[in-house]
């Protein structure tokens, strides 16, 4: 029997608007129903752009919230193979070195693919490889109050050096390129990635298109 084509869901949004807690839940939620080969996540983050040829200073003034940052045609290229039942090899990033890893990972494709990244819907050629588009809609102010925690426990980052990144580079290109992309989604979410509705509706939606009958 010829293997079921992979459906690829977008989750995209403004840094720390809730995406990956949003896609971890419903994989998470989803996972025991569906198993291994049914349902995972890629994320856009370990598409940044090899920088091991740069000192750490020069790589520290990168603008990690351009699209120029990210290898999407890389990102595109995976997709495309992973839609025709191919493996991939997915690259691993280090936030603390902002380079990638010598190693990389083994992907397999699934039924359901989440893509969780902030500019995944800024790009053309990838949006032609997302089945369903997802915007999480969150206000900028906290946005910065959940980046700043998170940049401090996860990512051993000072105050000033992500509230100076914050006014560089994240709000300004939240405004060029994140904010209108909403204009190309599908589905709007607002309340971040802990909207129970929103993500029964799309839980209801995978287990439809996994041909999966809803849990009683």
């Amino acid at each position: 029997m010829k293997p079921i084509k992979p459906t690829i869901i977008a989750i995209a949004g403004p840094s720390a608007s809730g995406k990956t807690l949003f896609a971890k839940t419903i994989h998470d939620e989803l996972i025991d129903e569906l198993g291994d080969s049914g349902i995972s996540i890629i994320y856009e983050d370990a598409y940044y752009r090899d920088q091991s040829h740069l000192s750490m200073q020069e790589r520290e003034q990168t603008n990690y919230d351009h699209p120029s940052a990210f290898e999407h045609e890389l990102l595109s290229e995976h997709l495309k193979k992973l839609t025709e039942n191919q493996m991939i090899n997915s690259p691993v990033y280090c936030y603390k070195t902002h380079t990638r890893l010598d190693e990389s990972k083994k992907f397999l494709p699934t039924k359901i693919i989440l893509v969780e990244g902030i500019l995944l819907l800024s790009n053309k050629e990838l949006r032609e490889c997302f089945d369903i588009k997802v915007y999480m809609d969150t206000p900028l102010d906290i946005c910065l109050i959940r980046r700043i925690k998170r940049d401090l426990v996860e990512r051993n980052r000072s105050i000033e050096s992500v509230t100076n990144q914050y006014l560089a580079t994240v709000r300004p290109m939240y405004y060029q390129f994140i904010e209108p992309s909403k204009a190309w989604a599908d589905i709007v979410i607002t309340r971040g990635g802990k909207n129970r509705m929103a993500i029964e509706v799309i839980k209801a939606k995978i287990r439809q298109l996994s041909q999966l009958p809803p849990q009683q």
